[in-house]
C-alpha cells in the first residue's frame, strides 16, 4: 500500500474532523502508523502457486470462496476494514446466494468479468476460482491495495466518481464483458454513472449488477445531499414502466439503457439491496 493511499484510507477523515491540538498528534503518529502497517501487512498471493496445494478450491461453492478470501459479498468475513492484527469475524452480505443461483450454469464458461470496487482482492480470487475459465477485470481507486497474482486477473485503478475515468477505461481497453459488478464507492452519481455509462460493455444477454444498491437512500454519507432520484428509484421507475429524468445520464446513454435492457430484478440479501440487469 502507497503512503497516499494509507492516509486517504485510514487517516484523511480523521484529520478533516479533528481539531487543532488532535491534528497535531495525528500528524505526528501517522508515519510510525503507516511504517508499522508495512511491517505487519499481509503478503500478496500468488493464485497460481494456491491451486498446486488447494485445487479443491475450483469445487467449492461462490459463498464458500468470498469466506475463504475473506469477502464481505458471503455469509460472514473478518473485519478488513481495521488496521488492527486481530481481526474480527462479522456478518456479511451474503450476496454468493444470489450468484451462486444466477450464475451457475455459465460457471465453466469461458467470460470476461469486470469487478468495480476490488479492495484487496478476495472476491476477484474468489471468482478466478469459481469461473475457472474466465478472466477477471478488477478496478479500484486505489488498486495498490490489491493482495493477489494471477495470470486471469487484471487489476487497474478507475475513478467511477468521474466519467471521464469510466470513458478513458472503456476507450483504452476494447473489450465486451459477459458481468459486470458494480461494488466500488456506493455514492448516488457513482451508481448511476457507473451503470448507464458502462452498459454499453457488456455483451448480449450479458448479466450487470449493482451491489449495495439502496446506500444511496439509506445512508447519508452516500447521499450528502439528498438528491433524487436513486438509482434504486430509477430502475423502479423503469421496471414499472414509467419515465424519470437524472442531470447525470444524457438522453443517448437513456435511450440506449431502454432499448437494450432484457430485465431488472431488485433483491433484498441480509442488509442490502443488490440488482440484476440482464441484457437482451
Amino acid at each position: 500500500m502507497k503512503f497516499s493511499t494509507f492516509y486517504h484510507i485510514y487517516y484523511k477523515h480523521r484529520f478533516l474532523k479533528a481539531n487543532s491540538f488532535l491534528k497535531i498528534y495525528l500528524f505526528l503518529i501517522f508515519p510510525l502508523s503507516f511504517i508499522n502497517y508495512k511491517i505487519n501487512s499481509e503478503k500478496k498471493i500468488n493464485l497460481e502457486n494456491l491451486v498446486i496445494s488447494n485445487s479443491n478450491l475450483f469445487k467449492l461453492s461462490l459463498n464458500d470462496l468470498f469466506e475463504y478470501f475473506n469477502s464481505d459479498k458471503g455469509s460472514f468475513y473478518l473485519n478488513q476494514y481495521t488496521k488492527s492484527k486481530k481481526k474480527e469475524r462479522i456478518q456479511g452480505h451474503q450476496y454468493a446466494f444470489f450468484y451462486d443461483k444466477i450464475f451457475a450454469d455459465i460457471r465453466n464458461h469461458e467470460l470476461n468479468i469486470l469487478e468495480l470496487g476490488s479492495w484487496k482482492g478476495g472476491s476477484a480470487a474468489a471468482f478466478s476460482f469459481f469461473f475457472k475459465n474466465s478472466k477477471i477485470y478488477s478496478g479500484d481507486l486505489y488498486p495498490d491495495i490489491f493482495n493477489f497474482y494471477s495470470k486471469r486477473i487484471t487489476n487497474f485503478k478507475i475513478d467511477t466518481s468521474s466519467e471521464k475515468s469510466i470513458n478513458k477505461f472503456i476507450e483504452n481497453n476494447n473489450l465486451k464483458y459477459n458481468i459486470i459488478i458494480e461494488d466500488a464507492s456506493h455514492f448516488l452519481k457513482d451508481q448511476i454513472i457507473s451503470l448507464f455509462l458502462l452498459f454499453k460493455t457488456l455483451k448480449p444477454k450479458g448479466m450487470f449488477v449493482i451491489e449495495d444498491l439502496d446506500f444511496p437512500d439509506t445512508r447519508k454519507d452516500s447521499n450528502i445531499f439528498n438528491e433524487k432520484p436513486t438509482l434504486k428509484e430509477i430502475l423502479t421507475c423503469i421496471i414499472n414502466k414509467q419515465d424519470f429524468s437524472s442531470k447525470y445520464i444524457n438522453n443517448f446513454d437513456k435511450e440506449y439503457f431502454l432499448r437494450n435492457f432484457d430485465f431488472i430484478e431488485i433483491k433484498k440479501a441480509r442488509t442490502n439491496d443488490i440488482a440484476f440487469i440482464k441484457k437482451k
